[in-house]
């Protein structure tokens, strides 16, 4: 049975990853395996987890992936933990839709037997916190709600305060408060926070987080609570893996360095699953892909701030082009997508010459174009996907797609939300190459996975 705890908060900006990030380190400097998790389709706060705890931070998506497998699959990773600790997404009960539960830290929390604790920022409240909190706690009586943390507040006499309204009107304990510091605040940009994969100070600031939660929290009250939860299903995912393997174990090639470093972990895993050898490459620094290399994976990432010195590491580029010469598969995301177009235009208007295997330009805009969860539709047959089989993903990007021809071939249709309106093309399936800019969680639909490694076995 693994401790567990989800951490969740009334809101966006209430300070749950830095929070989160603190507490994994702390747990870890008791010596404890301690087992990161984020709720919800998120790739850069899971960056700041798996900085502090030394092991890969996993992605628990209701809406991506069938509810049964995101139980399975946490049951799985956490048992080879101590402490497993969740963060959740957006405000506790947000998820896809304004009607249900799906896709929300709640249902997650739900899902997986996990006591919350849920944070609230007093930066502008007083005895009004109570309330506030007495609302979440009775909006959802079925939610594991175990405690609060109070983030945000002026002094110690405000925490408190607050604490004690919090108490009284919920009969649950506040672990702690925290004061507001604006040297623990991560810097953000136009998709969020800004990943550890780039240069910064992330050490300095993981440890600081847990000097400050260390300080402030009652982490041995916080770990009785992780405790207490109930005995997880023993998983099952034999049943989900690709029966057909693939035996002469393909490589691909898979992009990871400060630009591309938008993968899912669990991708990884069912790849090899599906009987992959992985390789990884920067096409930043690297000149030539892996030796052997039967496919490549370009995920997204921040292309658009390397735009200049991947315009000059020609060498790379040359490979890729000869890659899909040879008939080599290339799956892109993204950043991916936007890498394999003939240029990318940065936020000051500048050009810079990419790899030219789509027409047009990958233009950046201030303007947020796409953000949200996608049903796709596949537009036609490929060594990916079949004529009309639907997946699910999402996307987030501020570029647009300019010039593309109208008679490319799209990747999928993307269908409205709501029901009504026409699909819209998105991406290109050309021969061996697929981009898009949907990204997709692979345990969604594993068989997407192995015919991808297929693919790469010739």
């Amino acid at each position: 049975m693994t401790a567990r705890l989800m951490i969740a908060g009334v809101r966006s900006g209430v300070g749950k990853t830095t929070v989160t990030a603190g507490l994994i380190a702390a747990l870890a400097r008791r010596g404890l395996a301690v087992q990161p998790f984020k709720t919800g389709p998120d790739y850069i706060d899971p960056t700041y987890h798996t900085l502090a705890a030394g092991r890969a931070c996993r992605n628990l998506d209701t809406w991506m992936v069938p509810p049964e497998r995101v139980q399975a699959l946490f049951a799985h990773i956490a048992g080879q933990s101590d402490i497993a600790v969740v963060e959740g997404v957006m405000g506790i009960f947000d998820g896809f839709s304004y009607e249900g539960e799906q896709g929300s830290t709640a249902q997650v929390a739900k899902l997986i037997d996990a006591p919350v604790i849920l944070m609230i920022d007093a930066g502008k409240m007083a005895r009004s916190a109570g309330a506030l909190a007495l609302g979440y706690q009775q909006f959802d009586p079925d939610l594991p709600l175990a405690g609060f943390i109070v983030n945000k507040v002026g002094s110690d006499r405000h925490g408190r305060g607050v604490a004690t309204a919090i108490e009284r009107a919920t009969g649950l304990p506040v672990l702690g408060w925290l004061t507001r510091d604006s040297e623990l605040e991560i810097p953000e940009r136009h998709l969020g926070l800004v990943p550890t994969a780039e240069p910064g100070r992330w050490q300095t600031f993981i440890r600081a987080a847990a000097d400050r939660v260390e300080a402030a929290l009652d982490i041995d009250r916080l770990l009785t609570i992780a405790q207490q939860a109930g005995p997880l299903s023993p998983p099952d995912l034999q049943a989900l893996l690709p029966t057909n393997q693939q035996i002469n174990k393909p490589i691909i090639a898979v992009a990871r360095d400060e630009a591309f470093n938008f993968t899912y972990e669990d991708n990884l895993d069912l790849l090899r699953a599906a009987g992959a050898e992985l390789a990884f490459f920067s096409p930043l620094h690297d000149t030539d892909l892996p030796p052997g290399a039967g496919a490549v994976m370009l995920s997204g990432g921040f292309p658009e701030l390397y735009a200049e010195p991947l315009a000059a590491n020609t060498a790379i580029m040359d490979a890729l082009r000869q890659a899909h010469q040879h008939n080599r598969p290339i799956y892109a995301e993204c950043g991916g997508l936007m890498y394999l177009t003939e240029a990318i235009t940065d936020l000051e208007g500048r050009q810079h010459q990419m790899v030219g295997l789509l027409p047009g330009q990958s233009v950046m805009t201030r303007k947020r174009l796409s953000l949200g969860y996608r049903q796709a539709q596949a537009a036609a047959d490929s060594w990916l996907a079949a004529a009309g089989e639907t997946v699910r993903g999402h996307e987030f990007h501020y570029s647009r797609w300019e010039n593309r021809p109208d008679d490319l071939p799209p990747a999928w249709y993307l269908l409205p939300r709501t029901g009504q309106g026409e699909p819209q093309p998105d991406g290109a399936n050309l021969g061996n190459l697929w981009a898009s800019y949907v990204h997709l969680h692979f345990w969604g639909h594993p068989e997407l996975a192995a015919r991808l490694v297929r693919a790469a076995g010739g």
